[in-house]
């Protein structure tokens, strides 16, 4: 890890190499609360938290700009947990392993924590910094994000006397957001009854691997495969053409993330083994050719497997895989008011089987247009009603309408130009930022969200471009200084 310190800005990749080294899993985040508790106090900066573990370290402002009005800066601590198939990683305990890969920064088989790990480096480099003017800061990190924004919705506002604010958690460099969508999430629960195996019938596992998998917002539109619809339409082809029994299932981990890999044990007879590995070939060879721009490195693999004991219930099982081939998955709408945004879309993000005879298929909507988000949660529900599942919608977060007229945003685009010499892309995002919940706390908060490049976020390709994080630094800086 002591390669990153050769980057600049250093003070920003020392801070976010000492993250590294801290176990911060969504609803696991005790380690790094307690590391920001003792920065504060270790540099003589007021420090509070509230019941819901969100840290807040303020700083007086420098003295040219002591009398402005306060500003926070925000970014959120946990970070998605995702690894590859061969990896041993332990998130809860072992520390990421980022590295230099020519101009990018990654970690090794496991995703970075750059989302939003590169915001929380850069706020605690202000925090320690002697040399940047800024006015008054109020330095909020929050907990629990990228499992349902827990932190932002249970915040104690009342630490907080800033109206305006810099959340510091996107993803493309030389473009400011004011706009984000707001979401909700869609629980199919089935209950299904067991059989016996045939006598007569032999075992496969199905696997879905290589896909790119990605943030379930900002990669909706790109064309990635979703390994539960891959693997689902193959089952519900065999069991039309000759029939299975279906075992297990298992694919995705987060609702936030598109699933890259998805497996299922089935049961076929022996005399439709033949059968069965001809229909895997074509339609992998279909499937391919399908996505061969967007997913290179798809596998679908039949292997032979041991003989399970029992396997879902024949007419649970057409339940099952009827209501996972007709939930919609993908954009469903664009934005009219700005062009090449996604509006609305929805994620099958996981199926899990559970204990007492339950499969689990979690989803996840979002939407700029709070109306369209509750139609496609709907129509989400519907399709899974119709199969026979028990469906509840989580509470959902809100999307944060843009202003245009934003003085933050003035700001800001007045700093870019300078520094840059070039108009920055003033956007709405289609991935849910706490901004909606911190203007539904506090009506009026002037904000804007700004960050370097990342790719592939939510998954073990995340990655930062190092020539971003300085340029990010760099406009932040300036925008304080000019605020």
């Amino acid at each position: 890890m002591s390669t990153l310190t050769q980057l600049k800005p250093t003070e920003v990749w020392q801070q976010f190499e000492e993250i590294c080294k801290i176990p911060r899993p969504s609803k696991h985040e005790g380690k790094m609360i307690e590391y920001l508790v003792n920065f504060g106090k270790s540099h003589n900066l007021e420090t509070t938290t509230d019941e819901a573990g969100n840290v807040v370290i303020k700083k007086p402002g420098t003295t040219r700009l002591a009398g402005k009005p306060t500003v926070i800066l925000q970014s959120h601590i946990d970070m998605v947990c995702e690894k590859t198939a061969d990896s041993t990683h332990n998130f809860e305990c072992d520390p990421i392993e980022p590295r230099i890969d020519g101009d990018w920064v990654c970690a090794n088989n496991t995703t970075l924590g750059a989302d939003d790990g590169i915001g929380v480096a850069t706020q605690l480099a202000i925090l320690e910094s002697d040399s940047v003017e800024h006015p008054p800061l109020e330095c909020l990190f929050t907990v629990d994000e990228e499992t349902g924004l827990t932190g932002a919705f249970h915040l104690n506002h009342k630490m907080l006397s800033g109206r305006t604010l810099i959340n510091l958690d996107s993803e493309d460099e030389g473009q400011i957001f004011i706009g984000c969508a707001g979401g909700v999430n869609t629980t199919a629960v089935f209950e299904y009854g067991t059989e016996a195996i045939a006598e007569s019938a032999t075992a496969y596992t199905i696997e879905v691997t290589g896909l790119r998998g990605g943030h379930s917002g900002d990669d909706i539109h790109k064309g990635f495969g979703n390994a539960n619809k891959i693997l689902n339409r193959i089952l519900w082809q065999a069991q039309k053409q000759f029939g299975l029994q279906l075992c297990t299932i298992d694919g995705g981990n987060l609702h936030n993330a598109i699933p890259r890999h998805a497996q299922a044990t089935i049961a076929v007879e022996r005399k439709n083994s033949d059968a069965l590995q001809q229909l895997v070939a074509t339609m992998s060879a279909d499937i391919a050719q399908e996505l061969k721009y967007t997913e290179p490195d798809l596998k679908i693999n039949l292997t032979a497997a041991a003989l399970p004991a029992s396997a879902i219930a024949q007419s649970d099982l057409k339940r099952l895989l009827n209501g996972i081939y007709g939930c919609p998955n993908g954009p469903i709408a664009m934005s009219r008011a700005l062009p090449g945004l996604v509006e609305t879309s929805t994620n099958l993000a996981s199926v899990k089987m559970k204990e007492s005879n339950q499969i689990e298929i979690v989803t996840s909507q979002r939407s700029s247009v709070l109306s369209a988000r509750t139609d496609i949660a709907n129509m989400v529900e519907s399709v899974f009603a119709q199969a026979g599942a028990t469906v509840e919608h989580s509470d959902g977060y809100p999307g944060w309408e843009p202003n245009p007229e934003s003085a933050i945003l003035k700001t800001a685009v007045e700093s870019y130009r300078r520094l840059f010499g070039r108009e920055p892309e003033v956007k709405a995002i289609h991935a849910g930022l706490e901004c909606g919940l911190f203007l539904e706390k506090i009506p009026g908060m002037d904000m804007i969200s700004i960050g370097p490049t990342l790719r592939g976020v939510h998954s073990p390709s995340e990655r930062i471009e190092i020539k971003t994080v300085k340029m990010f630094y760099d406009f932040l800086i300036d925008i304080l200084k000019n605020i």
